[in-house]
């Protein structure tokens, strides 16, 4: 059985490789990669930043780091948002990745308050 913090790595690099795949498939035009861009820049510093969590040498650097791979998730879901609102992404296609970064950002917001309130 795999610790929680392991099975969050995981989770956040499956959602980094599912970024890259989508950002893959973008069509070649400067409004989609320029959004494109953003989303797959925060969407895989989730996944690097968590994995910086898991590695923090103090409690502060702990928090720090949750702070930041919070702020990343819900970056993502801001450009998934724009991506689909603007038409340049249908809705559906996304639906999963979209409720994947949501989820990731609740879950590293409470992690960190968590900490927060234990520090």
């Amino acid at each position: 059985m795999r610790s929680r913090p392991e099975e969050l790595r995981d989770r956040t690099k499956a959602f980094a490789l599912r970024v890259i795949r989508l950002f893959r498939s973008l069509p070649y035009k400067t409004d989609t990669q320029v959004l494109g861009k953003q989303l797959l820049r925060c969407g895989t510093s989730v996944a690097a930043n968590y994995r910086a969590v898991c590695r923090a040498r103090s409690k502060a650097e702990f928090i720090a780091r949750l702070g930041i791979a919070a702020e990343e998730a819900d970056e993502a879901v801001l450009w998934l948002e724009l991506l689909i609102e603007s038409g340049i992404l249908k809705s559906e296609m996304t639906v999963g990745l979209l409720k994947e970064a949501r989820e990731l950002a609740a879950i590293l917001t409470a992690s960190r308050q968590t900490a927060r309130k234990a520090a």
